[in-house]
């Protein structure tokens, strides 16, 4: 069960309120990484969210007993993070929102098997969107005798 992961972001706090419009969530300041960071809340049961830090932005161990911290260098412009989020919206409304954004989006069968609305955060940060039904698509598909079949690697 994933509850939260972070991304980078030119801009933390829009970032973080267009995400939490596509959960019907809230946005809300996120500093004990980082003083500009922003966190998109879903708002349900499993507390389910996203922490947009300022581009550039790593999180470094700390030594002894404290939590990790934030530090920046220099920042790339893509990344190899990303994520599959559900959203109640429709297809429709994510592409409304995207193109309101003037955010790259496309419709996308992953492997055949299940539908995403790939998403490009300020034309730099992949996040695939699922509506309701890519939502029932990826859970039939993503199971891990599916996967293994996939790549046939059934034993």
């Amino acid at each position: 069960m994933l509850y939260h992961l972070s991304i980078a972001a030119e801009q933390p706090r829009h970032v973080a309120e267009v995400l939490a419009e596509f959960w019907g969530g809230k946005a809300a300041p996120f500093p004990p990484v980082s003083d500009d960071g922003w966190i998109a809340m879903a708002g349900d049961d499993r507390g389910t969210a996203i922490e947009v830090y300022p581009l550039g932005t790593v999180l470094r161990e700390a030594e002894g007993d404290a939590d990790a911290s934030g530090d920046k260098q220099t920042a790339e412009r893509f990344t190899a993070t990303h994520a599959a989020i559900g959203t109640a919206l429709d297809s429709e409304r994510v592409f409304e929102i995207a193109a309101r954004e003037n955010w790259p989006a496309k419709y996308r069968k992953r492997g055949g098997q299940f539908g995403v609305i790939e998403l490009w955060i300020e034309g730099r940060q992949m996040i695939e969107l699922l509506t309701p039904e890519m939502q029932a698509e990826y859970l039939q598909a993503m199971t891990v005798e599916n996967w293994e079949r996939l790549i046939g690697r059934v034993q």
